[in-house]
């Protein structure tokens, strides 16, 4: 969950939107919905990529909601040149997802938009699937949500956000063989970058990935992963042995987790009910790896909404393993990193341009943070 700001005062602030699709009927859609929900102020639409960035530039909204294709300059041509213009707005992007506009929308996250909405494919589904609706909602609220949020430690947890990140003690009782990752919103850019700053240091180390994401998106993040990095990155199949120098993503919409057959480690996934409302969980890979890794394991838990990954994260810890929590202000939203933070289950808290250096030199045989 996110952890609230004290109360104030006065009334919350609306925030305000920027709709840009090319189709009138979703643009109309859209802005009454928002208009309905009574925690929004829609303050322009645009029916293309250049009135899109014109908009951001006038209004600097909190969000805008992108459209992929668009006459003109598409969404993500419009991107990185919104984002200029109004640094502070977060962006939704709004598209029929297709394989080509789901290899788009991952391009677009790890350059900057925080979440993906995917339209139905007819006007009448647009219209009547109260799913999407709430879906559409849910997210656009989540992602309006001023970043970062300060929250109140428990006084047992000792941090030092002045000079900082707290110390990384636990890694020097084992040097981890996998390293495991759960994100949420705003992940695929913070799953990417900590992958790139490890660089050719994830051939030591096995690495399993939970990014909540529906299925059409976890095989093309693999892929980008795998051109990003240079490093093999695929889903795994139920049973598949794990091997090192390799990144395992967990398919959308089927959990992920380790189990031992036949001697051997594998990937264990499943169509489990859904844990804390989240299929793929994080809770369901940590606490494996609790079980069959222990202090071999690393567990890293950046941006996302929530708390999935907290109690698994326990298991981690109890079991000899460190657990990373991304910092708050470099955290898109800090519900499952502060969550853990709070939970005390956090070995360290530390800023996202950090963790893939740390975690580096620590597979390198130096100290991981000083």
């Amino acid at each position: 969950m996110i952890v609230p700001r004290s109360a104030s005062s006065g009334p919350a602030r609306h925030k305000t939107v920027v709709i840009a699709d090319d189709s009138a009927v979703v643009r109309g859609l859209f802005a009454r919905w928002l208009g309905e929900a009574g925690q929004f102020n829609v303050v322009a639409v645009a029916g293309d990529g250049e009135t899109a960035l014109a908009h951001a530039g006038r209004f600097k909204p909190d969000v805008l909601v992108l459209d992929l294709d668009m006459p003109g300059v598409d969404g993500p041509s419009a991107l990185p040149r919104i984002l200029r213009e109004s640094p502070h707005t977060s962006i939704l992007l709004a598209a029929t997802l297709n394989e080509r506009n789901t290899r788009l929308a991952l391009e677009c996250m790890t350059k900057g938009a925080m979440d993906v909405v995917s339209k139905p494919d007819s006007r009448a589904g647009m219209t009547l699937s109260l799913d999407f609706r709430s879906e559409f909602l849910l997210k656009l609220g989540n992602i309006a949500q001023s970043a970062p949020q300060p929250g109140t430690l428990p006084p047992e947890v000792e941090l030092d956000w002045t000079h900082g990140p707290a110390n990384l003690r636990p890694l020097v009782w084992s040097m981890p063989r996998y390293l495991l990752i759960g994100a949420s919103t705003g992940g695929p850019r913070a799953v990417a970058r900590v992958l790139f700053d490890i660089g050719d240091a994830l051939a030591e180390i096995t690495t399993l990935v939970v990014q909540h994401m529906p299925p059409l998106f976890t095989a093309s993040f693999a892929e980008q992963m795998t051109s990003h990095v240079g490093v093999p990155a695929r889903e795994p199949f139920d049973g598949e042995r794990l091997a090192r120098g390799t990144i395992y993503i967990a398919p959308g919409g089927r959990h992920l987790g380790i189990d031992r057959r036949l001697g051997h480690l594998v990937a264990a996934v499943s169509d489990g009910p859904p844990v804390n409302f989240c299929r793929p969980a994080v809770d369901v890979l940590f606490s494996d790896a609790a079980r069959h890794l222990g202090a071999a394991a690393l567990g890293l838990v950046l941006t996302g909404m929530g708390s999935d990954g907290t109690d698994g994260a326990g298991a981690l810890r109890r079991a000899g393993a460190a657990v990373i929590a991304q910092d708050e202000q470099s955290s898109t939203i800090w519900g499952m990193p502060g969550s853990i933070v709070r939970a005390r289950h956090a070995s360290a808290v530390t800023p996202l341009d950090e963790i893939g250096g740390a975690i580096r030199a620590l597979l390198r045989g130096g100290a991981p943070l000083a």
